[in-house]
């Protein structure tokens, strides 16, 4: 069984600052600790935290949308993490998160991960900047 994840969050940072923490490698890097695979280019392969993370960038629109396929071993249905940029009042920025198709077993792990670990990390690294 599959479920879905959303979630959204707010940020003090520029538009430009909070969509590279998702898409320049070397922004990851910076919030992560570890070295990332990451391009803007469809149908590109991804990989962060050491392989812990995999998959495949599907849609870029700059500074609005990402969109990519996770890779959950074997799954028959694609894994899909769309997340969407909007600009707020005071120099802030509304990041929605939909993941869809997380595998059952998973699912805690990745919620976590995207709380604590990724949207988390990111917010306090645009935040303290």
């Amino acid at each position: 069984m599959y479920k879905d994840y959303k979630t959204r969050i707010k940020v003090n940072a520029e538009m430009e600052d909070a969509f590279a923490a998702f898409i320049n490698p070397f922004t990851i890097e910076l919030w992560s600790g570890y070295p990332a695979v990451m391009s803007k280019e469809a149908n590109s392969e991804f990989s962060l935290w050491e392989g812990d993370i995999t998959g495949r960038v599907l849609e870029v629109e700059d500074e609005k949308k990402i969109v990519q396929e996770w890779y959950f071993g074997e799954q028959e249905a694609s894994s899909i993490a769309t997340i969407k940029f909007f600009p707020q009042s005071g120099g802030k920025v509304q990041i929605d998160l939909l993941h869809t198709n997380i595998p059952e077993e998973a699912y805690d792990d990745i919620v976590e991960g995207w709380n604590d670990y990724y949207l988390g990390a990111i917010k306090t690294f645009l935040e303290v900047q």
